[in-house]
């Protein structure tokens, strides 16, 4: 298969060119005006740079399928790729900020100011495009690192815009000082952004359990699902990139023979796979030991065995 026949691969790669081509632009345009404003937001693009192409390689890594060394597939390399990313971006936030007040000390003044607001005007454009792009197939793949692409580019949307509005009272006003101040706004916006992708990625890498919506999504699925079994307990979820590992214990009728028992496991996992997007689910099989269980007619649902989360819906 080649490459670009992967939807995630091919957002990848759509994201690059864009960042490419915005960064080269701001970084003329920063320097002929001498702008904070346009100079961040070019490092800002050099950096979409660095991290789409980052995505691309995770993804690459990610979606390739479980092997001897990795059992559990490779979807970490998502997560990695997003917390790498994060950390870049906190970089970049405490360095626009650290340059801002240098410069807000200095007074310096601004030459071709209406070059930086159009460009600024554009790339908000462009950014809203590529983010709009992104954001679809992160949604439609479940894909962490495309998430935190699209992400970073709508931070770029509103960054771009704000520093345009600053440019323009520049142009107005002669308050050159607001190019500086309004930089280390978006700056400090870029970093609480930032933190929020850092601790996301942390719960991946620690095994943090999925959200409780997925999980009340589960026990409806099971609770649902036709078939002779008593209930089922020790649901664990966690999430290793776009996949959403999940395993449960199913109580099955005792005199069940194996071939039915994996029939019903087997209708149950495919349910759950289609309605839950990149799920990865494995059933442990356990004997019902209720006292009244001669035979499958009385293997209904007992709503003492769920988890106690579940137990007043």
């Amino acid at each position: 298969m080649l490459l670009t026949d992967n939807i995630k691969l091919r957002a990848a790669i759509f994201s690059i060119c864009g960042a490419v081509m915005l960064a080269t632009l701001k970084l003329i345009i920063a320097v002929l005006s001498g702008s904070m404003a346009v100079m961040a937001s070019a490092i800002d693009s050099l950096l979409d740079i660095l991290m789409s192409g980052i995505n691309f390689m995770a993804i690459r890594h990610a979606e390739q399928p479980p092997d001897q060394s990795h059992p559990f597939g490779h979807g970490k390399f998502e997560t990695l790729a997003t917390l790498f990313q994060a950390v870049i971006i906190t970089t970049s936030g405490c360095w626009i900020i650290y340059e801002s007040a240098t410069r807000l000390g200095s007074g310096q003044q601004l030459d071709n100011i209406n070059q930086g607001i159009s460009v600024l005007g554009f790339s908000a454009a462009i950014s809203w495009v590529i983010a709009r792009h992104l954001r679809k197939v992160a949604k439609q793949t479940d894909s962490t690192a495309l998430e935190a692409d699209s992400l970073h580019f709508q931070m770029d949307i509103y960054s771009n815009l704000g520093l345009m509005a600053g440019l323009l009272m520049v142009r107005w006003f002669d308050l050159h000082w607001i190019d500086a101040a309004l930089s280390i706004l978006v700056a400090s916006y870029i970093l609480h952004e930032a933190l929020q992708l850092i601790k996301r990625s942390l719960k991946d890498f620690l095994d943090h359990e999925l959200p409780d919506e997925i999980q009340q999504q589960v026990h409806q699925l099971i609770t649902s699902h036709g078939g002779a079994f008593a209930g089922y307990h020790g649901l664990r979820t966690r999430r290793s990139g776009s996949i959403k590992h999940m395993d449960f214990h199913l109580e099955v009728c005792k005199d069940m023979t194996v071939k039915d028992a994996h029939n019903l496991t087997e209708k149950l996992e495919q349910k759950i796979a289609e309605e839950i997007p990149g799920a990865d689910i494995t059933i442990h099989i356990e004997p019902c030991k209720a006292s009244d269980c001669p035979g499958r007619e009385h293997c209904e649902i007992d709503k003492s065995r769920i988890p106690n989360r579940f137990k007043n819906e």
